[in-house]
């Protein structure tokens, strides 16, 4: 608390991130409320969380915006799909749904207690996976052609990194689908470094 009080305070520091998760001694929800909202770089605190959701905001979660970067970048209109998002965290999740959202998607947000996960998932154009799951989403929840994004980083037991979506069997199903590592990974460090741009310029 004392560090983050000094570098809130720092003319020379423009941009605050937590390192999540913190150890269990330590409370996350008082630390993160700590963090000026102007150097919260990860769109973490109360306040820039609600500014997300009225969409008049100055920074958006690294992930999110980084995803929703990667959808533009390709050219693939949002605006009247269906979209599907698999998970509901502060961190990912919430914030995807509402960024889709305020990009005239028509929103399903899916979790553990979704009941026919498989029917709401093929229905989707574009599909989000941030459920923390190795390979949990598999070639029978997709629809042909859907947009297939995936947030997951997760180990297999050879130790070998892989996402929360079955590539292999996903990809020849999808009209377009990022891959683990080297899809969303990347594109969350460059929305981090634009946030911190952006806190310096305000």
């Amino acid at each position: 608390m004392d560090l983050i009080d000094v570098l809130n305070n720092a003319k020379n520091i423009h941009g605050i991130l937590v390192q999540l998760p913190l150890p269990s001694h330590i409370d996350e929800k008082k630390i993160i409320n700590a963090i000026s909202e102007k150097k919260d770089v990860d769109a973490f605190t109360p306040a820039n969380v609600g500014k997300i959701m009225i969409g008049d905001y100055d920074f958006l979660p690294c992930t999110p915006a980084g995803v929703m970067e990667l959808i533009k970048e390709s050219g693939i209109e949002i605006s009247g799909k269906e979209c599907v998002v698999i998970g509901r965290s502060n961190i990912v999740g919430k914030p995807q749904a509402m960024l889709l959202l305020h990009a005239n998607g028509t929103v399903t947000i899916c979790h553990s207690r979704t009941r026919d996960l498989k029917e709401v998932t093929r229905r989707a154009d574009i599909l989000v996976a941030a459920i923390g799951k190795p390979k949990f989403v598999t070639a029978d929840m997709v629809k042909p052609g859907a947009v297939v994004i995936d947030v997951g980083i997760n180990r297999t037991e050879d130790g070998k990194l892989c996402g929360d979506v079955d590539f292999d069997n996903v990809a020849p199903i999808a009209g377009a689908i990022t891959p683990v590592p080297g899809g969303v990974g990347p594109m969350t460090i460059a929305m981090l470094m634009k946030n911190t741009l952006k806190a310096a310029k305000l």
